[in-house]
């Protein structure tokens, strides 16, 4: 026999053996279930025809030799012959798709069971079970929930106390300070505050109403301390450039208006809600979006918040 054929027999043998002892002999077996049933007979047939495809090719070049018609392109003087494709890849390429067909269909169809499917089926079914069992809940408990969540998903950047870990995050004991109110009239946002693209304009698209005139950086400045300090009623010359340049859309009290601006007094359960679903960038960085929380644990996360910055 050609030593090529006995290798080749010698090593199918090996890795076939090596499939046995890992899933017969160390994982217990195929337990009947088709998928991992399938998964063998695909790792034998990709063994096989692994061994069968490099003896055929390593005995081609040790006793073929190139005839036949040369195409007429060629590239750097290297030519293509015109050779029609070999018996055997034209059987696999078949078989193959006949294969793949089968399997998508018959032997493990895209509607048949799966772990993930059912993963996904029991947390809808969770979540179901959890909005029908705490929808009704409100008030001291709402916000002892909102603790939960905050603690399980939140605190990581904002830190357990929310004063965002030396501005690793925001500080959400108060409803905003004044570098990020500077930011955002700078550059503007589009944050989904509102629940909806309602981007504001950068502070190019800013005119005071009073002047006539862009805003200036001493009016950013003014305004950002202003809106960062809770709108001190002794700040004339903040409520001055507000009024002018803000009240608009935030409204004369910064509570913002529906469907123009959020509010910029205080947190909402709206606002909250709305950038733990779509995330927020800000002078900080980008808060991702949460997408795992369910609509009733942005409500009680939403609502701890408030009662933080209230100093509730």
């Amino acid at each position: 026999m050609n030593k090529l054929y006995l290798w080749g027999i010698i090593i199918t043998a090996i890795m076939l053996g090596a499939t046995y002892y890992t899933v017969v002999l160390t994982k217990g077996g195929l337990n009947g279930d088709i998928v991992n049933m399938l998964a063998i007979a695909g790792a034998v047939a990709l063994v096989i025809i692994t061994v069968f495809v490099v003896i055929k090719y390593v005995r081609q070049m040790q006793t073929d030799t190139a005839e036949g018609e040369l195409a007429d392109e060629s590239w750097d003087n290297i030519g293509e012959y015109k050779n029609p494709v070999p018996m055997g890849w034209a059987i696999m390429f078949l078989g193959t798709m006949i294969w793949g067909m089968w399997y998508f269909m018959v032997g493990y169809p895209v509607n048949a069971y799966s772990q993930i499917g059912e993963y996904n089926e029991d947390v809808a079914a969770h979540d179901a079970k959890f909005e029908k069992e705490y929808a009704s809940i409100t008030g001291d408990r709402l916000v002892e929930m909102g603790e939960s969540v905050f603690l399980a998903e939140c605190k990581v950047c904002h830190g357990i106390s929310a004063d965002g870990i030396d501005g690793k995050a925001a500080n959400l004991n108060q409803r905003i300070e004044e570098k990020s109110v500077k930011y955002v009239v700078e550059h503007g946002s589009n944050s989904k505050l509102l629940g909806t693209e309602m981007p504001m304009p950068d502070r190019n698209g800013l005119f005071n109403a009073n002047s006539g005139a862009l805003i200036t950086d001493a009016e950013i400045d003014t305004v950002s301390k202003y809106v960062a300090e809770g709108f001190p009623a002794n700040d004339t010359a903040g409520a001055e450039v507000f009024a002018g340049v803000c009240s608009s859309c935030h409204g004369a009290d910064g509570r913002g208006m529906d469907y123009v601006a959020p509010n910029i007094r205080e947190f909402t359960p709206a606002l909250v809600t709305n950038v733990l679903t779509h995330g927020k960038k800000g002078v900080i960085g980008k808060m991702p979006a949460i997408d795992r929380l369910n609509a009733k644990q942005k409500e009680a996360a939403a609502a701890y918040i408030i009662s933080l910055s209230k100093g509730e």
